[in-house]
């Protein structure tokens, strides 16, 4: 049975109500538990006697418990509409009781002032409209009134925590507008914005909108001035954003908007205006956004439900202590630079690779962008760095442990890598081998020349080569393309020979993320699929799989881990049983119950046969995803990802997440780590994160680490300019899988021969192992066992070809389902 598991982890939330939360669903069984009415905050109403503006009347929400405790809380301001009063907001009241009751929220102090200037219409700015001709409906400083007088008056009224990170402001329609403006251009004031409706355009408002007429943004005698819109429009405030004082804003408008009847202003009509907002907002540093659109029109049929909605969001991002310090190390150059990876290695010393887009640290870029591998000691001092590096781009996607103490780093490369490719323009997979030494071993740069082919995934294979997953938009292999992209998995030897290439798809865009090798000598490659997989029916708009192939290459199986909606399968862990462990992001619920809000994390548990053992699905009102996992003690499996909310204690705008999953899918407690800035994911929310397993070695205790992009930097250290790579350690009882260990205790050799002029295969598998085994030999001409081989003694079996040319190929011998596999040229006989 799948038994899902749903924690949301919310801000406020006692340890207790978030363990109720698991075993309430385990088995797909809800528990019911009594109802209860919220405990009742308290309203009451104030003024400052004296500000920009003259005085201004408000009214409060104190949380419950305000009168009998002496603890400081964070502050919202709510701004109401055009033609509106204070009273307007009040009516959330009891929404504010229950989403504080039921721990959806933090208690907080709620501000909801009054705003009568203009003839109710000033748009909260500073206003320098002198009035008509004999001086009537001058408009006022409100955007200073509020943002200094009322802010300074709260806090010294109430118990609030006077830092720009514990306030945010909130409005809809014109109080939209105004939110929008005081969370852009009074950062150092509020620190996150929750925006319905907002009456704003871009460039100017349309002819017949009101921003035009009450003086908000006039000048003189003038109602309306072009320029004094375009000085306080909100692209003018993100041009001028200090993304070291970052904000988020939570967008949302109804799809029942008035709709313009002349099609030259259509482009005003709010809900369009909201969402050219969104779009604007969230690619400028500094910013983080979430957008919602709701059934309904310009009224409270969308502002309640949105406010709520919005309000959680906020909530989980307002700060009333100072975060943590961001304990990793930051390298980087001025340029936009990503994560390659990061390994262990068995001296415990560790291998980072970097994707530079620039000079650093001595280093002098060969092109645009460069992998460079760095090797470190177990003390953390670098022992050498050798650069992956043509002068066109060239990405790595992870680096692990390879032979005799080097390292295999995979990804894609543009240019001419292993020197046989000059002239090339599309983009060609690569795995390349660097010696103990930092010296370059060998590299294998493969793919359709006609075509991008790129390598996603690396995993060891447990005899110093590894298995490499990505995709093609050709044909590598002997399968014709499918569709748009094809998924790729392969196998490369420790001397860097493709010992199989496998192209997998449907008719979409398919591609391979994640690959992990089994303790049973079969891979796993999971991924994302456009238009379904062979063998598993299209979902949705975006399905995640996961499928299994032997240790010769051959497919045993194909699962979607899909729903209607947009899943995708990020990670794969393997562990001791042979059963994997899939980690994404899913819109849908693969478990039971709904969906949590936007994306989710989902980790899903496989066996060998494909039959999902259970179902993990953890979320946030906001965007959540499983990128990856390291594999701990009893086949736990730590779930690393990113989350735009709380699913532990939030940092910044995106933060990296880590949470425990126990062998049998019970999630533990969430911790996030970051900056204030993105993490761990670019602007458009790709991942861009690492993780691999430290043992316990030299008296340091075990550990997960983690590298990836970051805007931000950690605690005392200072970004070099767009995106940085962090490297960090997190406490983690790791295991490094036994991914087959070394193999099968052979030694194997293969061989094309030719007698009396017929072609044949000859295989020898020579035990090295203790004790009488059965091993199976393998070719393209057959199958032969040898049962009960002794130690030091061979199996050998000679395969005719019935031809008298011979095709390279490969040969494998397997002994309890791990395989050994080995290539032999091709040959004709005379």
């Amino acid at each position: 049975m799948d038994a899902a598991r749903r924690p949301h982890r919310r801000p406020g939330r006692t340890a207790a109500l978030a363990a109720l939360a698991v075993s309430a669903t385990i088995g797909g069984s809800a528990l019911a538990l009594p109802a209860t009415a919220a405990e009742q905050g308290t309203v009451e109403t104030g003024r400052v006697a004296d500000s920009a503006a003259g005085p201004i009347d408000y009214t409060v929400y104190l949380p419950p418990g305000y009168d009998d405790a002496a603890q400081e809380y964070p502050t919202l301001y709510l701004l109401h509409g055009r033609g509106d009063t204070q009273a307007a907001w009040q009516q959330v009241t009891g929404d504010l009781d229950e989403l504080i009751g039921a721990g959806e929220i933090q208690p907080m102090v709620v501000v909801m002032p009054d705003a009568p200037w203009n003839d109710r219409g000033s748009w909260y700015t500073d206003s320098l409209y002198t009035g008509d001709a004999t001086g009537a409906g001058a408009g006022t400083a409100v955007e200073t009134a509020f943002t200094r007088d009322l802010v300074e008056h709260v806090d010294a009224t109430y118990r609030t925590v006077e830092d720009r990170e514990a306030r945010a402001v909130g409005g809809y329609s014109m109080g939209g507008a105004g939110a929008l403006r005081f969370t852009l251009a009074h950062q150092d004031t509020f620190s996150a914005g929750i925006v319905l409706s907002p009456a704003v355009y871009v460039p100017q408002p349309p002819a017949d909108s009101s921003a035009r007429d009450h003086g908000g943004y006039g000048v003189g005698t003038a109602p309306f001035d072009a320029d004094r819109y375009t000085e306080l429009s909100y692209p003018t405030a993100l041009a001028a954003l200090d993304p070291a004082l970052p904000v988020h804003l939570f967008v949302a408008v109804g799809d029942d908007e008035w709709a313009n009847p002349d099609p030259a202003e259509a482009t005003h009509d709010i809900d369009f205006e909201s969402a050219r907002l969104y779009n604007q907002a969230r690619r400028v540093p500094g910013v983080t956004a979430e957008l919602r659109v709701l059934d309904g029109g310009h009224d409270w049929d969308v502002w309640r439900p949105a406010f709520r909605e919005g309000v959680v969001d906020v909530s989980a991002r307002l700060r009333t202590t100072p975060a943590a310090p961001w304990d990793a190390e930051l390298l980087g150059s001025a340029g936009d630079d990503r994560a390659g990876g990061v390994a262990a290695l068995p001296d415990g010393g560790t291998a980072v690779a970097l994707n530079l887009a620039g000079a650093w640290d001595g280093y002098e870029p060969a092109g645009a962008l460069d992998t460079v591998v760095v090797r470190r000691d177990a003390d953390g001092a670098e022992v050498w760095r050798h650069p992956v590096a043509t002068a066109a781009d060239d990405r790595a996607y992870g680096v692990v442990p390879g032979a005799d103490g080097g390292v295999l780093v995979a990804g894609y490369t543009k240019g001419d890598l292993d020197g046989a490719h000059a002239g090339t323009t599309r983009d060609d997979g690569f795995v390349a081998a660097v010696t103990a030494d930092g010296e370059r071993a060998w590299t294998l740069q493969t793919g359709d020349p006609a075509a991008a082919d790129r390598f996603y995934a690396v995993a060891p294979d447990g005899a110093g080569g590894a298995y490499v997953a990505g995709y093609t938009s050709g044909a590598v292999g002997d399968a014709p393309s499918a569709g748009d992209k094809d998924a790729l998995v392969g196998r490369v030897s420790a001397a860097g020979e493709l010992l199989w290439l496998r192209q997998v798809g449907g008719p979409g865009e398919d591609k391979a993320l994640a690959v992990a090798a089994s303790p049973d000598g079969a891979v796993y490659v999971g991924g994302v699929s456009g238009g379904g997989m062979p063998g598993a029916e299209r979902a949705g708009a975006n399905d995640g799989w996961v499928a299994r192939y032997g240790a010769d290459g051959e497919q045993e199986w194909l699962r979607a881990v899909a729903t209607s909606e947009n899943d995708q399968v990020n990670g794969l862990v393997a562990r001791s049983d042979g059963s994997v462990v899939a980690v994404g992001h899913t819109r849908g619920a693969l478990g039971d119950g709904g969906n949590l809000g936007d994306n989710d994390v989902v980790v899903r548990a496989l066996d060998t046969a494909g039959e999902v053992l259970w179902t993990t699905q953890v979320g946030t009102s906001t965007d959540d995803r499983g990128v990856t996992g390291v594999l701990g003690a009893d086949d736990a499996v730590l779930v690393v990802g990113t989350t735009y909310g709380a699913l532990g204690t939030a940092v910044g705008g995106v933060d990296v997440v880590t949470f425990p999953v126990a062998a049998d899918g019970t999630p533990g407690e969430a911790t996030q780590t970051g900056s204030r800035e993105r993490d761990g994911a670019d602007e458009w929310d790709d991942a861009n994160l690492f993780a691999a397993p430290a043992p316990p070695a030299d008296g340091r205790d075990g550990a997960a680490l983690l590298t990836g992009l970051t805007y931000g930097a950690p605690a005392g250290t200072t970004n070099a300019g767009a995106a940085d790579v962090f490297v960090a350690r997190t406490p983690w009882d790791a295991v490094v899988p036994d991914a087959g260990a070394t193999g099968p205790a052979l030694d194997v050799t293969a061989e094309a021969r030719c007698l009396a002029g017929k072609a044949y295969v000859a295989v020898r598998a020579t035990s090295t192992g203790d004790a009488p085994v059965d091993v199976t030999l393998a070719t393209p001409y057959g199958t032969h066992v040898v049962a009960d081989v002794a130690p030091g003694a061979s199996a050998y079996r000679s395969f005719a070809v019935r031809a008298t040319t011979v095709p390279a190929g490969e040969a494998t011998a397997t002994v309890d389902g791990r395989a050994v596999i080995v290539p032999y040229a091709a040959l004709t006989c005379p």
